[in-house]
């Protein structure tokens, strides 16, 4: 089982963080990688359940189902459900948010696990640290931009 975990201290608050992070079909308003996505079915992209179907600039897509969503406890938790371009297997990633109380900033956390062949691992590692550090980024520009 490979494992990446990605953390940063964002120079904004826990709820504007939370207010990009948690869209499950936003990523394409703050993520560099992801041109467009929609939620499959027309349901909610707050619904545990819903799956998006999202297309990065190279035309590869993902479809990923949500799996958790805590407005209480700043969290979400979802997996891959086709990825025919990253060559992972179980993929079940994690992302939780918290208040660094002494600055009024935001501490999010992202984390996955999947099984990957020893041949595939450094380059999906790497493409995963990437997706994660760019989203942190991505919302601290949204929110400041």
């Amino acid at each position: 089982m490979t494992r990446v975990y990605v953390s940063a201290i964002m120079p904004i608050t826990l709820e504007q963080a939370w207010s990009v992070l948690r869209d499950f079909n936003g990523l394409p308003d703050y993520h560099p990688f992801f041109a467009r996505s929609e939620i499959e079915a027309g349901k909610p992209a707050d619904q545990i359940g819903c799956v998006r179907h999202f297309h990065d600039y190279d035309g590869n897509f993902i479809r990923e189902e949500l799996l958790t969503l805590s407005d209480r406890e700043h969290r979400c938790c979802y997996r891959i459900l086709e990825a025919p371009a990253l060559p992972v297997q179980g993929y079940v990633a994690e992302m939780c948010l918290k208040p660094v109380t002494t600055t009024g900033q935001c501490f999010g956390e992202w984390w996955a696990e999947f099984e990957v062949a020893d041949a595939d691992r450094e380059d999906a590692v790497q493409r995963v640290s990437d997706t994660f550090r760019l989203a942190f980024d991505g919302a601290v520009e949204r929110c400041q931009g």
